[in-house]
Formats: structure tokens, C-alpha cells, sequence
């Protein structure tokens, strides 16, 4: 277990800013310190973005310290426009509602998640929500207790205030207020919890640094920040992102195979960074997946290591039990024990065709017009070409027999199979 949290932080790349390293480190000597990070909730899942703020919270209670959690239920009303070139969409009453019994859901169980060693982080964890000790505070009151020590030209001066300005549609005052927010979410917190320490992504350090400049002024306390950069890859882009959009944590949003995929497909210098950054595995077992990664890059144990570490965090044994399943077909095990949601994520991306349901009925389909209609055969003659050579697979099952016919005994799930020409290529074929 890391004594040092800073020193640890810093090893892996996590920290991009902080005040004070040494009174910081000073403070973090003692055990059972609290340091918070806080979640907005803008939607009822959090994406891999999230998985950054949520390694550190975890890596502070492997440390001996207490993460806490802070949830947006009242700042979330509003919405961060930091790192945003518009105002966000207000959330209505149940949505909100919906998205903080989401996100609270998985920080909860990501936070409690055995690690590689099998256990999970033994300092204690708060999760916490800003409506608490927000809803009913009067306009008036906030402004006289909070806003009058706080200066317009400090607040001006934030990039991330600067950079909307500059922008045709500018910044409403809705969200210049969310600053003035999370700022007394600190000092809140500071008195509440002693916590001293707010954690958050480089584009939070406005925000957090006008938190420590409030504490100072109206409780004469030293409070701290901790930034660490924005997970993004080696081209400058989210990391998360992909064709088909976010890459979130809810599995009926991404899937444990799709979230799995995700990381097995990283490029070299970005599944090296992830390994440091996002999981726990030893800083000696890292440098010697490194080392594999340039001896011999096509094996990519870095990348499997990383996609088995995080789809375990996330979705659990059984999570990844699926996503290692799931891919394993893709790399032609027999399929079975699949239903139709399953079989429709793992081949969503190859050509499917859709026969009647009665076409299975009688003689059933001619194997031959199936791989026809799919586009695996060009031509009834090159199907059973290829068919006699061995080169097609029902369910991943070679088939060698030019007259075989279909049948629903050969569904893999409710009404759909899946047939392969060569290695490689696949087709879905549904039956409704």
C-alpha cells in the first residue's frame, strides 16, 4: 500500500497541477485524510472519461486515506461550462432524479471493487450529494453568506469563464454562477468533513482554485488542489469516443464486450498510458508489459492486460467472463448459449441478411443460398466451392456437405445463426 498518495499520484502520471506540493504532501502524512472529486450527473451513466477521477478516489483509500464522492445534485441543476463551447441542456426534476440514482450506482461499485490483489480499498468512502446543504438556501441569503466574498475579477479571470466569453454566444449567468457553486461545495465540505483536498480533470482547476480562495477568505483555512490531465489519446482526442458514440459504463449502454473491445483496440502509446493511469497492476508489472509491447507489439498483452483489468473493475467476473466469450467467437469458438441481444452486439458490425421463419420449416434453407443471399458466395458454384473445400462454418461448426439445409435446430439463439467463410468473414442471419 502507497504511503505517500502524492508521490504515488505523481509515478502514474495523475497530477497535472496542484498548490503547495510540500505543504500538501505535509498534510497527506497523516492517515485517515478526506479528499474529494465530484460528478456532475449529465446523464444516468458515466462514461470511461469518469474511470480517471474514480482510479484516483480508489487509489486514496488504498492509501489509508477517505475518498469522498461528491455527487451534483444541485450543481448538476445548472451545468458545468467548463471545457464546453455552449450551455448545457437543464435538466428537468426527474431526469436529474434518474441520473444520480445512475451514476451514484456505479461510483459506489466501482469504489467498492476488489483490485488485482483480490481486495478491495480499505479506507472508508462517502458519497455525498450538494443538494443536501443546497436545497432551500434562499437567493438572497447565498448571496450575502458566499457571493460578497467572492470577486467578479477573480471569477473573470477563469479560462474557463474567458474562453465563453470570446464566443458568439457568450455565458448566461445560470452558468457563470455553477463556479460560486462548487466553490462553497468545498468550503461545505472543508467544514462538514475536514476535508482539505479537492481532486478534479486540468479543466476543473478555475473552479477548484476559487473553492481555495473562499475557504481562505471566510474561514482562514488552507485548503488544497490536486488536477490531473484529461484522459485523451496520443492524438489529441477524447479517449472514449468511437463511431458508434461514448463508450459508458452502464452496460445496457456499452456492453461488457463492446466496453471490453474498446481496450483490446487501443493503439500502443495509448494502452501503455492506461496502464499506468487506470489500473492498479504494479508499477514493475507495467514496465514489463512495456517491454513486451515494443518486443513484440502484435501480441498485445498490454492491451489485453488493460481490457481485463478495467472490464473486471467495471462489470465484474462475470463481466468478463462474457466479453473474453464473446470474443473468443470472434475468433471462431463454437457459439452456444447466446441469446439474440448477445449474438446482435458481438456481430453488429458484419452484413446480415433476413430470411422468413418459414423458410427453416420442411427441407429448411439451402446452406448454398444462405451464404448467396449474405454476400459470403458470389455465386451458388463458389459456395459449394468453398463449402467442399472446408472453408464454411455454421456457428463456428465446419460444414462440408454441398446439400446440407438449415433448420431451427441450428438457431445459435431465438431466431437468429451465424455463418463464416474462411477466418474471417461472418454474416448474421435472423429469421422473423
Amino acid at each position: 500500500m502507497p504511503h505517500d498518495l502524492l508521490a504515488d499520484l505523481a509515478a502514474r502520471g495523475l497530477v497535472h497541477q496542484s498548490t503547495d506540493p510540500a505543504a500538501l504532501a505535509g498534510w497527506l502524512h497523516t492517515p485517515g485524510r478526506r479528499i474529494y472529486c465530484g460528478f456532475d450527473p449529465t446523464s444516468d451513466s458515466l462514461h470511461v472519461g469518469s474511470l480517471l477521477p474514480l482510479t484516483v478516489l480508489r487509489r486514496v483509500a488504498r492509501a489509508g486515506h477517505e475518498a469522498v464522492a461528491l455527487l451534483g445534485g444541485a450543481t448538476g441543476m445548472i451545468g458545468d461550462p467548463s471545457g464546453r463551447s455552449e450551455e448545457r441542456n437543464l435538466l428537468s426534476a426527474e431526469q436529474l432524479a434518474a441520473n444520480l440514482e445512475g451514476i451514484g450506482r456505479q461510483i459506489r461499485a466501482v469504489l467498492a471493487a476488489p483490485g488485482p490483489d483480490g481486495a478491495p480499498p480499505t479506507g472508508r468512502v462517502h458519497v455525498v450529494d450538494n443538494a443536501e446543504w443546497m436545497r432551500g438556501v434562499g437567493y438572497l441569503a447565498f448571496l450575502r453568506d458566499v457571493g460578497k466574498h467572492v470577486p467578479l475579477s477573480q471569477m473573470l479571470a477563469k479560462d474557463s469563464v474567458q474562453s465563453r466569453l470570446d464566443r458568439d454566444g457568450g455565458l448566461s449567468y445560470t452558468e457563470f454562477s455553477y463556479m460560486l457553486l462548487q466553490a462553497w461545495d468545498f468550503v461545505h465540505l472543508s467544514d462538514q468533513l475536514d476535508c482539505r483536498v479537492q481532486f478534479g480533470g486540468s479543466d476543473q482547476w478555475g473552479n477548484i482554485t476559487a473553492g481555495i480562495d473562499l475557504g481562505r477568505r471566510l474561514r482562514g483555512r488552507e485548503l488544497h488542489a490536486v488536477t490531473c490531465p484529461l484522459l485523451v489519446k496520443s492524438d489529441g482526442t477524447k479517449m472514449g469516443k468511437t463511431a458508434s458514440g461514448a463508450v459508458w459504463l452502464d452496460p445496457r449502454r456499452t456492453s461488457p464486450f463492446r466496453f471490453y473491445q474498446y481496450w483490446i483496440n487501443l493503439d500502443d502509446e495509448d494502452a501503455g498510458r492506461c496502464l499506468l493511469r487506470l489500473t492498479e497492476l504494479p508499477l514493475e508489472e507495467i514496465h514489463a508489459l512495456d517491454g513486451l509491447r515494443a518486443s513484440a507489439p502484435a501480441a498485445r498483452d498490454s492491451q489485453r492486460r488493460l481490457a481485463e483489468e478495467l472490464t473486471r473493475l467495471v462489470h465484474g467476473e462475470a463481466g468478463l467472463a462474457a466479453a473474453r466469450q464473446a470474443t473468443a467467437i470472434l475468433f471462431g469458438q463454437e457459439i452456444g448459449g447466446l441469446d439474440d441481444t448477445q449474438l446482435a452486439e458481438i456481430f453488429a458490425d458484419v452484413p446480415s441478411h433476413e430470411f422468413p421463419r418459414e423458410a427453416l420449416a420442411g427441407e429448411g434453407l439451402a446452406l448454398v443460398e444462405a451464404l448467396q443471399k449474405t454476400g459470403l458466395a458470389q455465386s451458388a458454384s463458389k459456395a459449394r466451392q468453398t463449402i467442399q473445400q472446408g472453408g464454411i462454418s455454421v456457428n463456428n461448426r465446419r460444414e462440408s456437405d454441398v446439400a446440407r439445409r438449415l433448420s431451427s435446430a441450428d438457431l445459435a439463439g431465438a431466431s437468429m445463426l451465424v455463418l463464416r467463410s474462411g477466418k474471417k468473414s461472418y454474416a448474421l442471419v435472423r429469421f422473423r
